[in-house]
């Protein structure tokens, strides 16, 4: 009984994944395929653009002794 009870949820999680997996290779099985084929495939544009912002980094300051005994 509980073993029964036990393999439900088990070939249910089993039944989830395949579809999902399935799900995945339908949106980007030609992608696999042609990486396995040695080609590339040329993505879809999708309209979106993006900024990157680019700081530049700052040096660390190191404190002069008249800062420490300002300080203190």
């Amino acid at each position: 009984m509980i073993a029964a009870l036990g393999t439900l949820p088990f070939l249910a999680t089993l039944w989830l994944l395949a579809v999902l997996g399935a799900q995945v290779l339908e949106e980007s099985g030609a992608k696999i395929a042609a990486a396995l084929k040695g080609r590339q495939v040329q993505p879809a544009l999708t309209g979106r653009s993006m900024r990157l912002k680019i700081r530049a980094g700052r040096l660390p300051v190191t404190p002069r002794p008249q800062q420490w005994r300002d300080a203190a």
